[in-house]
């Protein structure tokens, strides 16, 4: 006999309604036709009755017939105490003594949970929501040690859950979630552990924080990029100046490098731009002395 909502998870029910309608049906025939043979002493006809209690038989056998899923698995009470846990496949328990009280899946179950305007370690209210894989792994523990094993992970995980964030900062709540929800399982696993059930991994999906802690935030990120930037920025600079001191240094050294830079520039200015370009008669000197210096030097070889 079924005695719970989650029991109609085993198959099997249109077949024991049949069987009990069977069942019922024959043993009001039965009973009338003795009445009928001993108060009004009508003849009992022989073929009537064995076929009236070959359905009613046949009615008391569909009325044990269960069919349990490959994956659940069901506690079976004889006269109120604990049999044995079966399933899965088609079994057959003798009516009105024996009672399967619940079925238990065997699969993963994902239960949401959430904590509202809980207290972080540095006092910052947070609300956090997260989901929960678990399975039953032990049927026996999940039927006898707790009543409702549904709704006792679904507790524990949310009084878990309030108890993580008050040991953690806000800070190390947005940037390491991945060990939040390691902790988050551990502490799970450790409560539920007597009840048959493990968890098997738990997702913080959102945290969500006051808005003027918000915009606080925000402002303290945008401050930081702008440092960051301006320390880039300058750290160009610094190396830039630096290879100007450097072809400074060279130029100075080396007369020669710098009247090459002098005609570079010239040739760039016009490359880009076209047309003419009047020169100052001071780089004309620089130039043209350089350069009657070294046909000076080709005509003495």
């Amino acid at each position: 006999m079924l005695s719970d909502n989650r029991a109609s998870l085993v198959g099997g029910n249109v077949i024991r309604g049949i069987g009990y309608f069977l069942f019922i049906l024959g043993i009001m025939i039965l009973i009338g036709l003795i009445v009928a043979l001993n108060v009004f002493g009508i003849p009992l006809n022989v073929l009537v009755f064995i076929g009236i209690s070959i359905m009613t038989f046949i009615g008391f056998i569909f009325m044990g017939l269960y069919i349990i899923p490959e994956w659940i698995k069901i506690p079976t009470l004889l006269l109120g105490k604990f049999k044995k846990m079966r399933g899965p496949g088609v079994m057959w328990l003798f009516p009105f003594i024996y009672r399967i009280p619940f079925s238990l899946d065997m699969r993963i179950i994902t239960t949401t949970f959430s904590a509202e305007q809980t207290l972080t370690k540095d006092n910052v209210p947070v609300n956090v929501d997260a989901v929960l894989f678990w399975k039953v792994v032990d049927a026996y523990k999940a039927s006898l040690r707790v009543q409702d094993y549904r709704t006792a992970i679904a507790w524990a995980a949310q009084t878990s859950l309030r108890d993580v964030i008050g040991k953690t900062e806000l800070s190390q709540m947005l940037a390491g979630r991945d060990e939040i929800s390691h902790d988050l399982e551990r502490v799970i696993d450790e409560r539920t552990e007597e009840w048959g059930v493990k968890s098997i991994s738990v997702e913080i999906r959102d945290v969500i924080i006051p808005t003027a802690l918000q915009d606080a935030m925000s402002r303290q990120a945008q401050a930081e990029r702008e440092r960051q930037a301006r320390v880039i920025l300058a750290g160009s600079e610094e190396q830039i100046a630096n290879k100007f001191l450097n072809a400074a240094q060279i130029y100075e050294r080396d007369e020669t490098a710098l009247n090459l830079r002098a005609m570079n520039i010239l040739y760039e200015s016009m490359k880009e731009k076209g047309g003419w370009i009047v020169v100052p008669s001071d780089m004309v000197n620089i130039l043209g002395g350089r350069f009657k210096h070294l046909e000076d030097s080709k005509t003495d070889k």
